[in-house]
């Protein structure tokens, strides 16, 4: 039986050390969250990322702009928000309305201030192993896998998913931590046998629980990042599940995440993380 990775456990840890950097060293941190419309999912996840401000000690600004918003005026509010010194960090909630791109938005935010780490300088950065602000997901999956006692060197990961926000992001992290790593996606050749010869497998398909116990080799670490709400009608009176089948791969997984309370509350833990780094860099000390 798989042990379980408890995210929740740990992203509390992480929130922890922030907050203790942030008192000791008598930091002003301070994060902008836009929000653009009325999306319930994304309301929530606003809510629980200035909770998470909250406990840490970071100033949370949050700007909540009408669905029909135009470019314009989102990227009139980044130009300003990256010219307020005192502003640490800048997070545009997605997914946007049509009428506006998100690369440019993404693109607008000064990388200093990136701390969702979805911009092409912070990308790039990862890419060549430079300085910079990583994608908080991803990043929250290394942060479980050391935390857990996992080593990462000279074992194979399989990532099923190649998102630029989770699974390229994921690969070249796994990379630095000196795995073997081979991406594999939707149009992958016999992917049940790639995925059965990995050490660590991370899944970040979309598809609610394809992964089951046939992808899993023996003895191995599965990393799920998928979330999907269901009918818990339907579901044994479950609201949630990710991409892995969690009842039919724990017997077989030495390490396992569960859904909810694996990797999800790491991706906020990390945003914290992310904002004191940037506000660490700006030598913002009282």
């Amino acid at each position: 039986m798989a042990k379980i990775i408890d995210g929740k456990k740990i992203s509390s840890e992480i929130r922890e050390e922030v907050r203790e950097t942030i008192e000791k060293q008598g930091l002003s941190v301070t994060l902008a969250v836009i929000l653009v419309g009325d999306d319930p999912a994304s309301r929530v996840y606003v809510g629980n990322k200035k909770k998470a401000c909250e406990y840490c000690g970071i100033r949370s600004l949050t700007f909540e702009l009408k669905a029909d918003t135009t470019e314009q005026s989102l990227l009139e509010l980044i130009r300003r928000l990256n010219e307020d010194s005192s502003v640490n960090g800048i997070l545009v909630q997605l997914p946007l309305p049509p009428q506006i791109h998100t690369e440019s938005v993404i693109e607008a935010i000064d990388p200093k201030k990136d701390v969702d780490g979805f911009s092409r300088a912070s990308v790039g950065a990862l890419s060549i192993g430079a300085k910079g602000f990583v994608s908080c997901t991803p990043a929250g999956v290394i942060q479980l896998l050391k935390r857990s006692g996992i080593e990462m060197e000279g074992k194979e990961c399989v990532i099923i998913g190649r998102s630029n926000i989770v699974g390229k992001p994921m690969a070249m992290l796994m990379l630095r931590e000196n795995a073997t790593v081979t991406v594999a996606h939707s149009r992958t050749k016999e992917l049940k046998s790639v995925c059965k010869r990995a050490d660590i497998l991370i899944v970040a398909v979309g598809k609610p629980r394809m992964v089951n116990h046939e992808y899993v080799k023996e003895g191995a670490v599965v990393i799920d990042v998928g979330i999907h709400r269901l009918d818990p009608s339907e579901n044994n009176g479950k609201t949630l599940c990710g991409d892995v089948d969690f009842e039919d791969v724990e017997s077989h997984a030495s390490f396992i995440t569960p859904v909810p309370g694996g990797v999800g509350p790491m991706t906020i833990a990390m945003l914290m993380k992310n904002v004191l780094e940037s506000a660490m860099e700006g030598g913002n000390a009282l």
